[in-house]
This record gives structure tokens, C-alpha cells and sequence, in this order.
């Protein structure tokens, strides 16, 4: 499974490269706060495997997956659970939202 950074996500959104960035915590935490561009499916979802391919279109597309912080197993559980059924292209942004918001603030602070 590959891994990425902040860094590296934000520069692939503003490449324009085609993901699907996927935050894999409950709708509640989605609706808290959540990256640009990211779209829910929970995990813990019993249809988690079939909402993702019906989103990505096929297993081919990449996926990166994204939880709460590295504290957080969710984004690495995701990833495992896509890359079973055939997934091709799946990589875990295992920093989450506590390494964005960091990383955002460290951007507007320069």
C-alpha cells in the first residue's frame, strides 16, 4: 500500500490529478470538517467495498483514503479492505485531518 503526506495531496489537487479522495470516518465527523474535494463512505459501512468501486467507477481509478490523524487506524483499514477485492490503485493518508489543518495553518502562517 503506498502512503502519501499533505504536502503531496495538496499537490496532486492542484495538478488537477485524477483521485478519489475518500474520508472514511462516520457522516458525523465528515460534516464537522473535511478536505476539499473528499467524498464519505465510512469503513465501517457493511457495503463499504461496493459504495467505493459505484464512486471510483472502476477499480482501476486511484483512491487515497483518509481518517482523523495517525492515531487513527481507519484510513490504513480502509485502504486494506479496498485493495482485497482488486483495487489497484490505493493509497493511505495516514496523517488525516490533524496533518492537513497542521499543515494548513504552517501554509497561512508564511
Amino acid at each position: 500500500m503506498n502512503t502519501i503526506d499533505a504536502q503531496t495531496l495538496k499537490q496532486w489537487q492542484a495538478d488537477h490529478r485524477s483521485f478519489l479522495l475518500l474520508n472514511v470516518l462516520s457522516a458525523d465527523a465528515f460534516e464537522k470538517e473535511h478536505i476539499p474535494e473528499s467524498v464519505n463512505v465510512p469503513v465501517n459501512a457493511t457495503d463499504f467495498v461496493a459504495q467505493v468501486e459505484r464512486l471510483a467507477g472502476d477499480k482501476a481509478r486511484a483512491v487515497v483514503t483518509y481518517c482523523a490523524s495517525m492515531e487513527c487506524d481507519a484510513s490504513t483499514r480502509a485502504a486494506r479492505n479496498l485493495e482485497a477485492p482488486g483495487f489497484k490503485d490505493v493509497t493511505d493518508f495516514k496523517g488525516g485531518m490533524k496533518e492537513w489543518n497542521e499543515t494548513k495553518r504552517g501554509v497561512s502562517a508564511a
